[in-house]
């Protein structure tokens, strides 16, 4: 038996299946990937078993089928041939808004649905996308428990002073407050920190850093403080995603004559290192870029450290100062120049790295990477945001 987890996008599908072990969940059997699910697209499979080269194929689309369909099938039967031994039970469904719903994972009804989709415009990137779904997996595994997993639901031990707006209460009554995101991803973090590092337990700091971005401080292992708030614009400037934003900006858009569509355009795709470089939302492109002379590439990058080295700060003091300091995602689990960078601005708190154990850090295992003599343990940890998400859904069986 086991837990098929899904991250559901707007042109790809990231999966992977967890054997049931016991009262627990076993290491994944098969991760895997199907890109090019956007309309007209040619969707592809990539995956990789246990113990065995990544494989990849052309999904194949039949006339008029639409394209998720197809992939849907494709990995219907990529289970069925290859992993019948390990039935699935439950579908986990990584779903980024919980709002002020759900503080917890659900098993989807129609009415949770309903409840999910008036969230949309808050996570208009992801929010839709994760809803269509968990429809097409209802339909396709009609006899499976579907279960959402919420980015949001880590953050419910935020303290009202950090969730609320200075605005009229009415509208924080209405439910605009902050929620903060990434919480799959953080909460698979703090339960590595929790097995390797007893200080944990303290004044921990972690940074999920990719084409989307946020650092979230920790006491006790539960969300104290977290950089991004209503929506998953907040904070840190991202791949494409200007982070925080002064709203006089936005007022001044406005009396440009710029529209709804336009400026959220802007705030989601034209922004962040892609907006800034005007080359590229890819660190390492830019990387790239920057070693062959670049100034605005080098330049993107150093306003990315830069912003990362400013919410730690921020964060940390929310926590009264920094026992940890934990990075992941893709920039923080494979960028070892961009984690040299933020460790040595953060030098005058005792932070200290050690260079060879840095470079060595590619993402692929925990690794601390913390000099003998730092103050501060600093930590590269691979996150499986699948995996807590089937966690929960075991909980449902």
């Amino acid at each position: 038996m086991s837990i098929l987890s899904v991250n559901a996008g707007s042109s790809s599908l990231k999966f992977a299946l967890y054997p049931i072990e016991g009262a627990g969940i076993g290491e994944a059997e098969v991760t895997g990937n199907i890109e090019g699910l956007e309309p007209s697209g040619q969707p592809r499979i990539s995956f990789c078993a246990t113990g065995q080269n990544k494989e990849s194929a052309t999904v194949a689309v039949k006339p008029a089928q639409d394209v998720f369909d197809a992939a849907l099938d494709t990995l219907k039967d990529l289970l069925a041939a290859r992993f019948a031994h390990l039935k699935v039970q439950a579908i986990a469904h990584r779903v980024v808004h919980g709002g002020s719903y759900f503080s917890s994972s659900v098993r989807v009804t129609s009415e949770v649905l309903a409840q999910l989709a008036t969230l949309n415009a808050l996570a208009p990137l992801h929010q839709p996308h994760n809803l269509a779904g968990i429809e097409a997996f209802a339909e396709s595994f009609p006899d499976v428990a579907q279960i959402a997993c919420f980015d949001t639901a880590f953050h419910r031990t935020l303290s009202p002073l950090e969730t609320t707006f200075a605005i009229d209460r009415q509208l924080t009554a209405q439910g605009v407050r902050r929620y903060g995101f990434h919480g799959l991803s953080y909460q698979y973090v703090a339960q590595v920190l929790q097995r390797e590092s007893p200080r944990s337990a303290g004044r921990t700091v972690m940074a999920h850093l990719g084409n989307g971005a946020s650092v979230c401080a920790t006491t006790q292992h539960q969300s104290r403080a977290t950089t991004m708030g209503f929506s998953a614009l907040d904070g840190l400037m991202m791949g494409t995603r200007s982070g925080a934003l002064d709203p006089g900006v936005l007022l001044y858009l406005m009396e440009q004559g710029w529209g709804h569509d336009q400026i959220q355009k802007l705030l989601y795709k034209q922004s962040g290192l892609l907006g800034v470089s005007g080359e590229s939302a890819d660190m390492r492109t830019l990387r790239a870029s920057s070693a062959a002379g670049s100034a605005a590439a080098r330049f993107a990058t150093d306003l990315f450290a830069h912003r990362v080295v400013r919410e730690v700060g921020a964060l940390s003091a929310c926590i009264g100062g920094l026992d940890v300091l934990a990075f992941t995602g893709g920039i923080g689990e494979h960028d070892a120049v961009l984690r040299q960078q933020v460790c040595d601005a953060l030098a005058y708190m005792g932070v200290h790295i050690d260079a060879a154990s840095n470079a060595q850090a590619t993402g692929d295992s925990t690794a601390s990477i913390h000099a003998d003599n730092s103050a501060i343990e600093v930590w590269v940890i691979p996150t499986d945001e699948g995996r807590v998400a089937a966690q929960d859904a075991l909980a449902f069986l």
